[in-house]
């Protein structure tokens, strides 16, 4: 069991109705949480046993009176799907990576982005990419074989290697590792096995244990590598773009105050935005939006109402949200 796991299937287990994916996704996590308790049970007796109670118990009196009364689970080979882990793996680095990127760029996960590139050894499905895409806020994923229109290589001397090696030429080799084209001497690199240089005559050769590496990205994008995988954020935002943050940022807003206020999960509102005329304006382009994430059947501007929060940075602007239960 995973947080992953558990959030990644969030949207299963709140849809409405009780259709098959529904009823599939509850009893998959019960199975789990059952057949993971009986294997914890000699290790974590009371937690599994308070556990077991409540999942089994409850709806089964039939059922052995403890969870130490039953049977050590047994593992199923039909159920092991490994080329399914296998891309679930990839999809997490590259979900990782992405969180990455956006820290670096400074970027929230509410604000959405346009597009992410991904570079590595096999592409993805669409099911996979739409999971990337959901989870970095990212409007398309596109997996690529070339990410040198975005990001670059520098280079630098390993003191320790090179000027045993070269002595007085040090500072001529890093000069020269300054003036290369790095995206061109990383493929001379990967191909050959070391960098050749002419410094004033001499012929230098630097293996990569030689050199000190960093990928470095192009304005606009933000990059994050490992040895099996390049992920590339454009982080160019366009008004759409940044309207859309805004819009996200707002619904963030309300959804805390509604938590605080002790409202019900189906609890319907009003929502009034205040003091600030362009995000009234913003919000009253996008109701639909807003007002269908939070419930809301009335949202206006002006209106005061019991519950009532002034909000200092909103993506940088300040307003006062008002709200009342219906």
């Amino acid at each position: 069991m995973s947080n992953w796991y558990v959030r990644r299937s969030r949207e299963r287990f709140w849809a409405k109705g009780m259709e098959q994916d529904k009823i599939n996704a509850y009893m998959t996590l019960y199975t789990a949480l059952v057949t993971i308790s009986k294997a914890a049970a000699p290790m974590v007796p009371f937690m599994t046993e308070e556990i077991y109670q409540n999942l089994v118990r409850a709806s089964f009196p039939d059922a052995p009176e403890s969870i130490h009364l039953c049977d050590f689970p047994v593992s199923d080979a039909a159920h092991i799907d490994r080329e399914l882990e296998a891309d679930m793996e990839e999809v997490l680095s590259a979900v990782n990576m992405g969180h990455a990127c956006r820290e670096d760029a400074g970027l929230k996960n509410r604000q959405p982005l346009s597009r992410m590139y991904i570079k590595a050894s096999l592409e993805l499905g669409a099911f996979y990419k739409d999971i990337i895409a959901d989870e970095l806020n990212v409007k398309e994923v596109v997996f690529t074989d070339d990410v040198r229109g975005f990001t670059t290589y520098t280079f630098k001397p390993q003191l320790r290697t090179v000027g045993p090696k070269y002595g007085k030429q040090l500072g001529a080799i890093q000069k020269a590792l300054a003036a290369l084209e790095g995206n061109a001497a990383m493929d001379e690199l990967n191909e050959n096995g070391v960098l050749r240089l002419d410094i004033g005559g001499v012929a230098a050769e630097l293996a990569r244990e030689d050199l000190l590496i960093d990928m470095t990205q192009k304005e606009g994008y933000v990059s994050q590598e490992d040895n099996k995988m390049t992920v590339v954020l454009d982080t160019n935002l366009t008004e759409e773009l940044i309207e859309e943050g805004f819009v996200y940022e707002i619904i963030s807003k309300i959804q805390n105050m509604r938590k605080d206020a002790g409202f019900e999960v189906m609890d319907h509102i009003r929502v009034s935005l205040n003091g600030n005329e362009r995000l009234s304006a913003l919000a009253q382009r996008n109701s639909g939006t807003i007002c269908g994430k939070v419930l809301a059947d009335v949202l206006t501007a002006g209106e005061s109402f019991a519950v009532s929060k002034e909000w200092d940075n909103v993506n940088g602007e300040r307003v006062v949200i008002a709200m009342e239960r219906v």
